[in-house]
């Protein structure tokens, strides 16, 4: 599988588990325990990755991370939202300093 088009063919996967039974997958079981156990498995997951990151192991860290974007899609999902409405975000701050739009935030733009 070519890594260009993994969001995009993970994200048709976790769409198809939204209406899977919830005894035949893993993430099907997630979507029907609902918002507060995705919660819960991102905030386990993203533990993980600080305690990887502080770590001198690299693959281990890349794993971690990857846990931490598989179930951050689950909740975007889970959401009604897309990686591509991320990737959209992303491209809106390109270009654009750090600092200026930590400041825009803070006016409540």
């Amino acid at each position: 599988m070519a890594e260009s088009d993994i969001l995009a063919r993970l994200t048709d996967v976790l769409a198809a588990r939204r209406r899977a039974d919830s005894d035949s997958s893993y993430v099907a079981g997630l979507y029907a325990r609902g918002g507060d156990a995705i919660l819960a498995k991102i905030e386990e997951e993203a533990a993980e990755v600080v305690e990887a990151g502080r770590g001198a192991d690299d693959a281990h860290l890349v794993h971690e991370v990857a846990d931490l974007w598989f179930h951050s899609m689950v909740l975007l999902l889970y959401r009604d939202l897309a990686p591509d409405d991320v990737l959209a975000e992303l491209a809106r701050r390109f270009g654009v300093s750090g600092l200026e739009e930590k400041a825009a935030r803070g006016r409540g733009d």
